[in-house]
């Protein structure tokens, strides 16, 4: 296996030298197409989703004013988390990021258990925005089947991810740019209407005490809502995946993780923070669209159909990342033999075209899965991946421990960019992901995405006992 895959990865690149123009060769045969400033605005973008802009209406219903609070400690473990990813990617660039880490450091098992969760996750994640996308343009377009709409945008954005990775990044640097503005923006009108600026506004923050509380469903209910919060936060770590394909992965790598930390701040916990100072969170809106809710108490016009556009366009980027992200994972899991080498092929623009399609053909399938058999076949994947990523976390946090150990022995000089008050943090970081998918098995609202994604961890370790065999038997 690994011999084929080294031969494919030598036609690949000489393929990329054949054509003569376009970005340097990257590992695998992949361009190193991205610039700094697609990085940059990837690692901004990819924290903000439709989660942000839709879910978080959800746990603040259920949590009340405190919300606050689960988004600010979900940001502060996701900013641990990226930390310690980013030590690894900087001390140790590698093709697929932390599946390669975790492979180093925790084995073959793990390695190939992390590496096909991940593309599992994200394939899944191309299906869900695909729909999502397909409702929203469905409310200007009410004719439209949910299906045909839905296949469409996965074409259109499978169509720009099959050019080039410099193509996936102008999308994705635009897409962001559009949804930090939106923030900025928001944030700024906000803080106009909470100071008394804002004509007709009566400013201060009684809203955030007025009706029950700041906690009115108490520590728990704040607890809970840590939960689908550190899940809005996945993406962060498309980054240092993109990295192979830029021209510096270590620089963008580490300011991308430098600047988490503001992000975090100013666009989740600034923003919710404004919202429930703004409108009551017992208001049935903020439920439903909290942004669309302050922008209509601040009387702004059309504010239903900004935040629609505003919520597709969120859509759309996570969709793009998706598909991205999805084919270079499958693309590193055949460097180790852990994928059929057949998906090592890239085109001559650098593009693992083949990996890209697998990940669009299973999302199409979803889709479809979405019209047939939306409460059984559609409703278990969308539960089967919930806490995917969140498995995936506690391996990147795990593997840090381990490599940071390894290189202070053997080549310490590689750590320009360190965890924090190591090895204390890291151990904390551990256990506090440790919780949050623990009380996945507890709380009612998350219990069914907790087992069933296990089964996903089972039927992905099965499928390395089988690779496992049928390696021992062909050796």
């Amino acid at each position: 296996m690994s011999t084929g895959t080294t031969s494919t990865s030598t036609e690949s690149t000489r393929d990329v030298s054949a054509a003569g123009t376009g970005a340097p060769a990257a590992p695998g045969g992949l361009r190193q197409g991205l610039r700094q400033r697609h990085m940059r605005l990837i690692a901004l973008g990819g924290v903000i989703g439709a989660g942000l802009f839709v879910g978080s209406g959800v746990v603040i219903r259920a949590t009340g004013p405190a919300a606050v609070l689960s988004f600010l400690a979900a940001g502060v473990l996701t900013v641990l988390i990226m930390r310690m990813l980013a030590e690894m990617t900087v001390a140790r660039p590698a093709l697929g990021s932390f599946y390669a880490h975790v492979r180093e450091t925790l084995g073959l098992r793990a390695g190939f258990t992390v590496g096909w969760l991940y593309w599992y996750f994200f394939v899944i994640v191309v299906a869900v925005e695909a729909v999502a996308g397909g409702r929203i343009v469905q409310l200007w377009l009410p004719g439209a089947p949910l299906w045909a709409v839905s296949l469409v945008l996965m074409g259109l954005l499978t169509a720009t991810n099959m050019v080039s990775a410099r193509s996936y990044g102008e999308f994705e640097y635009w897409f962001s740019s559009v949804k930090i503005l939106a923030i900025v923006v928001f944030l700024f009108l906000g803080a106009l209407y909470v100071l008394g600026l804002w004509p007709g506004a009566p400013g201060g923050l009684g809203t955030l005490t007025a009706h029950g509380g700041f906690a009115p469903a108490g520590a728990g209910a704040v607890l809970a809502g840590v939960v689908p919060c550190v899940g809005f936060f996945t993406g962060a770590e498309i980054v240092t995946i993109a990295a192979a394909e830029s021209a510096e992965p270590e620089r963008a790598v580490a300011e991308a993780i430098r600047s988490i930390v503001l992000r975090v701040v100013a666009f989740y916990v600034l923003s919710v923070f404004l919202v429930v100072a703004v409108v009551p969170w017992t208001s049935k809106a903020v439920e439903v669209s909290p942004y669309a809710a302050v922008l209509d108490r601040l009387a702004v016009p059309a504010a239903g159909t900004v935040m629609n556009a505003l919520v597709l366009i969120a859509v759309l980027s996570c969709l793009n990342s998706a598909l991205y992200t999805s084919s270079r994972m499958l693309f590193a899991l055949t460097r180790n033999g852990d994928a059929p080498r057949g998906f090592a092929k890239v085109s001559r623009s650098g593009v693992p075209r083949r990996a890209l399609l697998v990940g669009t053909s299973a999302g199409y399938l979803s889709v479809i899965a979405a019209w047939i058999s939306p409460d059984v076949v559609f409703s278990f994947l969308i539960n089967s991946y919930g806490a995917v990523a969140l498995f995936v976390y506690l391996a990147i946090a795990v593997a840090q421990v381990r490599m940071r150990r390894k290189l202070e022995r053997t080549e310490p000089d590689r750590l320009t960019l360190r965890m924090w008050l190591f090895p204390w943090l890291s151990r904390l970081t551990i256990a506090l992901m440790a919780v949050v998918i623990g009380a996945m098995a507890f709380l009612p609202d998350s219990r069914a995405q907790f087992w069933l994604s296990l089964l996903t961890v089972a039927v992905v370790l099965a499928g390395y006992e089988l690779r496992r065999r049928k390696g021992r038997a062909a050796g």
